[in-house]
């Protein structure tokens, strides 16, 4: 099967690298348009082998992208097309309709109650949206909260399903040695109770909550924020205010999978961590939190659908509390003072292993298409070797074709 993917984007953020992992599971022939910003994911794409065609899109408005995505797909002779995030979503499935191509799925990642990817959910947002969403065949909601939202929109119950964001279990699991080597490179003291915070540093996500809960807790108390995002330097100067930016370490974006990118990546920075804090009120599916478990780490969270889509007594060492410092900071406190515990994987993060998700998205292409589900692997496929991310003055850096004339079509 060949299978054709388009994203708004491929800095790293939660859906461009569920996209990532998702392809070292599938078991189909898969290539990857992104129509704007061919960032870290995408270099980590083509490391993988996945063939990247950055379209060169200008805005939201720019129409003329439309006939290149059309000719594009075209070209490709795609068995199905699969588009992501709300741009992507709008011109991907017009594109694929008018490319002749008719199984078209869209996954869901971020629909709120009140946003979807940090743009509020007015009228005109939900009626472009609406219109759409029935150009496509299946609408992927990445937790049954999710579903739910789709369904009160007016998104019919038989064009969704769903598909929960999945995580690579090893790669998550507490790692002792890469813990030490951490803190030691982050200049975190070893006796350090470090607070992680893990997301997008955007006003939804609500960090400044965490930096404001740091400032009740004692000294030896760090917060590790993961990220990088447009309020980073609000949540400096938040920090000062409070008294403890020498406290809080900004680490900046981290892949959950190797690129060469210098640094460590996501779960060497969990093994580093104490405690995950997620005061984000509104989540789609809660992403960050599921790898933090995975990690054995307790997690203290204000929304995380995922954990309230486990089965009826999945057993985490997970407490919801209001997006509030004077709540947060109490929670934090309570894990500090009590006797350390292993640091093993619950069952419940095993619920959203990678290879069930791959296998769940198969069916969902098999119904798009019309035919029987491929095989699809029991076990993960032998990662390919990344060879370091070179430099952009490299002369063997990565290249991200910006025009569909990069795969034979004349733009």
């Amino acid at each position: 099967m060949r299978v054709l993917h388009i994203i708004t984007g491929l800095g790293v953020g939660g859906a461009e690298q569920q996209l990532r992992l998702l392809l070292r599971h599938l078991p189909v022939e898969a290539e990857v348009v992104t129509l704007t910003n061919p960032g870290a994911v995408a270099t980590g794409l083509i490391a993988d082998g996945v063939p990247v065609t950055h379209l060169g899109m200008a805005g939201n408005r720019d129409l003329g992208a439309l006939p290149k995505l059309v000719r594009l797909i075209r070209a490709g002779g795609y068995d199905l097309v699969h588009t992501h995030l709300y741009r992507a979503c709008l011109y991907g499935r017009l594109a694929a309709r008018l490319a002749g191509v008719r199984a078209v799925v869209a996954t869901e990642h971020s629909l709120g109650d009140s946003q979807m990817e940090g743009r509020p959910l007015t009228r005109g947002v939900r009626g472009l949206y609406l219109a759409g969403e029935r150009l496509g065949r299946t609408t992927v909601a990445v937790s049954p909260t999710v579903a739910d939202r789709l369904l009160r929109w007016g998104v019919p119950a038989p064009r969704i399903e769903v598909v929960p964001n999945g995580i690579d279990l090893d790669r998550f699991r507490f790692d002792p040695v890469a813990r030490h080597r951490t803190r030691r490179r982050l200049g975190l003291p070893e006796e350090a109770f470090v607070v992680g915070a893990v997301g997008r540093l955007a006003a939804g996500k609500r960090f400044d909550v965490a930096v404001r809960a740091l400032a009740a807790l004692p000294p030896d108390c760090w917060l590790l924020l993961v990220g990088g995002g447009p309020e980073e330097n609000l949540l400096r100067r938040t920090a000062d205010e409070a008294g403890v930016a020498d406290r809080v370490l900004f680490t900046g974006e981290r892949p959950c999978i190797p690129d060469g990118t210098p640094g460590p990546d996501l779960p060497a920075l969990l093994s580093a961590m104490d405690v995950l804090a997620s005061p984000s009120p509104e989540e789609a599916f809660g992403l960050a939190i599921v790898e933090a478990l995975a990690c054995g780490l307790p997690v203290r969270y204000a929304s995380c659908p995922a954990l309230a889509d486990l089965p009826p007594g999945a057993d985490t060492d997970a407490v919801r509390v209001a997006c509030d410092p004077a709540a947060l900071a109490p929670a934090l406190a309570e894990v500090r003072a009590r006797a350390p515990r292993p640091r093993t994987t619950p069952e419940a993060a095993r619920h959203y292993g990678i290879t069930r998700s791959a296998a769940r998205l198969m069916e969902v292409y098999a119904q798009a298409t019309g035919g029987a589900p491929a095989p699809t692997p029991t076990a993960p496929p032998a990662p390919r070797p990344e060879p370091p991310t070179p430099s952009p003055s490299s002369p063997s850096s990565p290249s991200f074709p910006s025009s569909p004339s990069s795969l034979g079509v004349s733009p």
